[in-house]
């Protein structure tokens, strides 16, 4: 079996932090989102994956993941150019996929559940494709599936009105070749897209069998900067960080706290996990870390306290006013102005930002 894993698409709504990068290598507890669809892969038993690329930012996600071979996959770059819907970049990876079943990820998406457990059942049916749902509590903003006692899918509809039921449909799929054909026979959607989920009902109007996987753990579709930062909480937390294997400039680095060894913790710094602090970052002059903070690689932070947020890279914190519930991107600079009185704010900052509080 194969993996296809998505990765065309534009990040509207994490912007500005997507004008210059990518959403699928916005980092969460320090690893890029795409990362962790290659190892679910991976830790599934599929190593052979087809990464589907758009026009923007294809040449970054190329660099970050190379030929796979860092993560013990072997990947296969597919290029969609102008994203079109699910199921146009689908329908690119056909040469790729060939006469194989494949496992359809969405390289925006993160699972605490194992793979395992969806491929398995595939693998043991005789159903052309399952779909991993979820019960949510506004199903209007998702595809959602109605299934029967038997737990097989009945019908799927892309945001109704009136939702059928609670499951929606996840970013994790399994297909064998059949669904080829059934997007060849889509029309767009009043969105304009082609849709995964209309490649689905069509598959069921031919009288044929889809099963369902419902997913019990955590999972997140990153589409926005309030995502992020949930991801990261959760992740910081549940997968988080063991204690340093030692202290750094005499600081004692406590549990739940992960210090890159090229990291410079300065005496009176305070550290609160779960946090992540990449390499070649000073923390110092009294700055207060955490909980739930992921401070990204070559970044120096002084006198700040930093609570609940995601700090990409490469910056200057050293405002003294707190930064919480924050989604800074690479290159950013937050600073203080004389004589202002300090304050709490909630930041989203594009890369290369110069922010004065």
């Amino acid at each position: 079996m194969k993996g296809v894993l998505l990765a065309g698409g534009r990040g509207t709504r994490l912007r500005p932090i997507t004008n210059t990068r990518p959403k699928q290598l916005v980092p969460v507890a320090n690893s890029p989102v795409i990362q962790y669809g290659i190892e679910a892969f991976r830790e599934a038993g599929i190593t052979e994956i087809g990464v589907v690329l758009g026009n923007k930012g294809r040449e970054r996600i190329q660099r970050f993941l190379g030929d796979g071979s860092e993560f013990g996959v072997d990947i296969t770059y597919i290029v969609q150019g102008n994203p079109l819907g699910l199921s146009h970049a689908v329908g690119c990876a056909r040469a790729f996929v060939g006469s194989d079943d494949f496992v359809l990820y969405l390289g925006d998406n993160i699972f605490e559940d194992d793979l395992s457990e969806l491929v398995t059942g595939f693998a043991n049916s005789e159903a052309v494709a399952s779909v991993a749902l979820g019960n949510v509590d506004n199903p209007q903003r998702f595809g959602v599936a109605d299934v029967d006692d038997q737990r097989n899918v009945t019908r799927v509809v892309e945001k109704p009105d009136d939702p059928p039921s609670s499951l929606a449909v996840l970013g994790v799929y399994a297909f064998s070749r059949e669904v080829f054909d059934a997007i060849e026979r889509l029309e767009p959607s009043w969105r304009g897209e082609l849709e995964i989920t209309d490649a689905i009902q069509l598959l069921l109007e031919d009288g044929l069998t889809i099963r369902s996987h419902v997913v019990d753990g955590w999972w997140m579709d990153v589409g926005k900067p309030e995502d992020v930062l949930e991801a990261n909480r959760h992740l910081l937390e549940t997968n988080g960080p063991a204690r340093a294997d030692e202290r750094v400039d005499e600081s004692e680095i406590p549990d739940g706290v992960e210090v890159h060894e090229s990291a410079t913790v300065e005496d009176g710094t305070v550290l609160r996990g779960p946090i992540s602090i990449a390499g070649d970052t000073t923390i110092g002059d009294g700055a207060s870390i955490g909980p739930y903070t992921s401070i990204g690689p070559g970044t120096t932070v002084r006198n700040a306290h930093i609570e609940n947020s995601v700090i990409i890279g490469d910056s200057k914190i050293t405002t003294e006013n707190e930064v919480v519930n924050s989604l800074l991107g690479r290159g950013s600079t937050v600073k203080s102005a004389n004589g202002m009185p300090a304050d709490s704010p909630r930041l989203t900052v594009g890369e290369n930002s110069i922010i004065t509080l």
